[in-house]
């Protein structure tokens, strides 16, 4: 099966196409830029570069993988409202996948780990994982400290490893293998809706009421 895979929880804007024959992911093509302000100009253009990379076109694609977060607000709403967009259009599902779990995917860590990626505001969002790349806790959002694990993986590892206590894995980022592998287990039944893993409080409020004014 051709899967297109699609993230944009993170400041990478990643897009790209790969194999999945039983538990065998091969990709074809990935194009990814980090620019955390470039989500929306770019996650397009990255899926067709990647499409026309593979020398396939997007009607062959049979579903497509979209991280759902943890994430901010607008870079995240960008690829998964391409997501929907592309899969309605194509007649396909779109399935949504945790970003930190494509990033554990695509680790080589052989013993229990971390993944955390930068949740801006001084804090960071974060999961744990066993040796075999399970989840077993989270996802969190919360300032960066000790947690307990000495590997992390992810790009909040990356800048808060002193206070994290951890020693750094790669990926940094969601790749398109971790994405496809963190998903492969879903394609034989119907997918879950794209529904966004904020794990904060919107900064939005609705107005109060209107105050009188008096003469």
């Amino acid at each position: 099966m051709l899967v297109l895979a699609i993230d944009t929880s993170t400041p990478a804007v990643t897009a790209g196409l790969a194999t999945l024959a039983g538990a065998d992911v091969t990709v074809l093509a990935e194009r990814v830029t980090v620019s955390p302000r470039a989500h929306g100009e770019l996650i397009t253009p990255h899926v067709l570069d990647a499409a026309k990379e593979a020398g396939v076109t997007l009607r062959e694609v049979g579903a497509i993988v979209c991280g759902v977060g943890p994430g901010p607000f607008t870079g995240l709403r960008a690829g998964m409202a391409t997501a929907a967009a592309l899969g309605h259009g194509l007649g396909i599902d779109a399935y949504p996948v945790c970003s930190l779990d494509a990033i554990a995917a695509a680790t080589d860590a052989t013993e229990p780990f971390l993944v955390v990626t930068d949740a801006r505001r001084r804090e960071v969002y974060w999961a744990s994982y066993d040796a075999k790349g399970a989840r077993t806790d989270g996802p969190h959002v919360q300032p960066p400290e000790s947690l307990g694990l000495s590997v992390a993986a992810g790009d909040g590892a990356r800048l808060y490893a002193e206070k994290l206590g951890v020693r750094v894995l790669e990926p940094h980022y969601p790749t398109v293998a971790g994405l496809v592998t963190a998903a492969r287990g879903a394609f034989d039944a119907e997918p879950a809706a794209l529904t966004p893993l904020y794990l904060r409080r919107p900064d939005a409020v609705e107005p109060a009421a209107r105050k009188r004014v008096t003469a």
